[in-house]
């Protein structure tokens, strides 16, 4: 595939600053690119890179201070532009295994739109309902009674336990586990713990996005619910009666305990942990490895319990010289300390 930058500026809606008629046929990063890719500035701080790139040309933000002598395509999204001229000159394919293939195991009472791909050795269980162009992937589980929503992507070997529903256009990466049991359990009289039933369900809103090997436990008589639009990224536990708000961003290795509930626009760093039964409101932000003990209001916040980020900086500023400190006490006390006579 190859685009002039015309073309390139056409089909993005950027201002071209530069040669029309030049050509690109791949994408790169700013200090791999050669004359014939494209590359984007994501930060100021990288600057330098841009001058010393030799990409045919680099999709960068209003505002930039650019070098002269050099193809630019501006806008107010150069990630977003540079990821339409990804998909334009790396096109996703295909699989090869068209409609439903012969080793799927598929109930006789299953409804299934015929539009669907089921992929090799897919199992959907009885009274299953899937709606127009979703895609089963191999190795997909689909236990019975669950609901899938219309163009849904589930990757091999994901699984979807029994009578969870699934909405439209949601995604599901390998591995990924909806309806798994709810960590509950009680000791008996000498000790021994118990399984609880966890007999609830788990609600996947449209265009949500659950990461590989991440798993969303069943509540134990209710529902655990993944609001509409959140995206959760890889390795990451949700536990039972856990209801994630709308457009929530989780990033990897994050757990979230039991019936803890998140607001609108809610962000966690990698290897956040949260504890149960507590609520964060909207638009809270915890940063990577930040350990969160009680209920948040919006804002920012950093560590382990959570602190207020600008708090939590200065409590490092006091940190770093603790030595300092030390010393200085040493010195207060010999000049205060009188030894007894």
């Amino acid at each position: 595939m190859t685009f002039t930058l015309a073309e390139l500026a056409a089909h993005t809606a950027a201002q071209l600053i530069g040669d029309p008629n030049a050509r690109i046929t791949g994408v790169n990063t700013l200090d791999e690119a050669t004359q014939d890719d494209a590359s984007f500035l994501a930060n100021p701080r990288y600057a330098h890179a841009m001058k010393q790139s030799a990409a045919g040309v680099i999709c960068v933000a209003s505002g930039i201070a650019l070098p002269e002598s050099r193809n630019y395509l501006v806008s107010d999204n150069p990630s977003k532009v540079f990821q339409k001229i990804a998909e334009l000159l790396l096109p996703i394919g295909k699989s090869g295994f068209a409609g439903i293939h012969p080793t799927a195991v598929i109930h006789e009472t299953a409804k299934i739109h015929k539009s669907v791909q089921v992929g090799p050795y897919a199992t959907i269980d009885r009274d299953a309902k899937i709606d127009e162009g979703t895609v089963i992937g191999a190795h997909v589980s689909i236990g019975y009674e669950v609901q899938i929503g219309s163009h849904c992507y589930f990757h091999p070997s994901s699984v979807v336990r029994e009578r969870c529903k699934i909405g439209n256009r949601v995604i599901l990466q390998p591995g990924a586990v909806i309806g798994s049991c709810g960590f509950g359990f009680i000791p008996d009289a000498a000790g021994r713990y118990q399984k609880l039933e966890q007999l609830g369900i788990v609600i996947l809103e449209d265009d949500v996005e659950i990461g590989a090997n991440s798993t969303i436990d069943r509540s134990r008589y209710k529902a655990t619910i993944i609001r509409r639009g959140t995206k959760i990224d890889n390795l990451c536990q949700i536990a039972h009666n856990v209801e994630i708000g709308q457009h929530n961003v989780i990033a990897a290795q994050t757990g979230i305990a039991g019936s803890t509930k998140t607001g609108k626009y809610v962000m966690l760093g990698g290897q956040v942990g949260v504890v149960g039964h507590i609520e964060l409101e909207d638009e809270v932000m915890v940063a990577s490895r930040g350990g969160i003990s009680k209920s948040l209001k919006k804002g920012k916040y950093r560590g382990s319990p959570a602190t207020p980020i600008q708090e939590y900086h200065r409590h490092e500023i006091h940190l770093r010289r603790i030595e300092e400190y030390v010393e200085r006490i040493k010195e207060l006390e010999k000049k205060v300390y009188t030894p007894s006579t």
